[in-house]
């Protein structure tokens, strides 16, 4: 069962997405927020799996409210981290689920399809977008995407955004990200167009559990939340280059 929290300001907008969801039967909405104060403290209560985040909110808007609550969550992942060692020696593994598990995403609501604030949103930690004028069945496939940790929401919105903001070089480099291995490069690349772990897997003729432990390793070295973060690290290091066929 994925957890929703839903935090907009109006509502008739809350109370559609979360009849538009909670028609669904691995969907629970578990708690609604009129603002980013209100959001943040629900999330600490009631620690659901995404949040449907507003933009544009009063008393703290969906920006601010996304770092409270993602610095809160890396603080008391921080607190309970007893061997630094432990995180290392997962990705040596096929086990992908110490980069996954317990993680709150934050999907973000925005009225515009280029909105001045979504780069910002990214940046605090937002995993996809969500426009609010997107036909009802996107939303709850969209949160399965988001909640399933495969990739961002898809290209359509997500790709354009990025492309639009991502601030770097604007030549390719093939020796950025100095940490990565080639083939870690090479799966950010796919991972920068949208595609997903199967999609990534059937590319490069490997095993979708292989490319699951790649995108732990990257998450780790590039210090990324999330497979969004790691598309912003593509961009700015000119990894991959903003309108550019990736």
């Amino acid at each position: 069962m994925i957890r929703i929290v839903i935090a907009d300001d109006q509502a008739m907008v809350r109370a559609g997405f979360a009849a538009l969801l909670d028609a669904h039967p691995d969907i629970e909405v578990v708690g609604q927020a009129q603002d980013g104060v209100e959001c943040v403290g629900l999330v600490a209560e009631l620690k659901p799996d995404i949040v449907l985040m507003d933009v544009r909110m009063p008393e703290l808007d969906g920006i601010e409210a996304t770092r409270e609550i993602l610095s809160a969550r890396s603080r008391q992942a921080a607190r309970q981290t007893t061997n630094p060692q432990a995180s290392k020696l997962a990705l040596s593994t096929q086990d992908t689920s110490a980069i996954d598990d317990d993680v709150v995403r934050i999907i973000m609501l925005t009225t515009f399809d280029i909105d001045d604030y979504v780069f910002d949103a990214i940046r605090a930690g937002a995993s996809g977008f969500l426009l609010k004028d997107a036909p009802p069945n996107e939303l709850a496939e969209a949160v399965r995407v988001v909640a399933s940790g495969e990739g961002l929401l898809a290209p359509s919105v997500t790709r354009r955004v990025i492309e639009h903001f991502a601030a770097g070089p604007q030549t390719s480099n093939a020796a950025a990200l100095p940490d990565l291995t080639d083939r870690e490069r090479e799966i950010l690349v796919l991972v920068a167009r949208g595609e997903t772990n199967t999609e990534i897997a059937a590319s490069l003729f490997i095993a979708v559990q292989t490319v699951k432990t790649h995108v732990s390793r990257i998450l780790y070295k590039l210090d990324a939340r999330d497979r969004a973060q790691a598309v912003i690290a593509a961009y700015e290091s000119g990894l991959v280059v903003p309108g550019a066929q990736v």
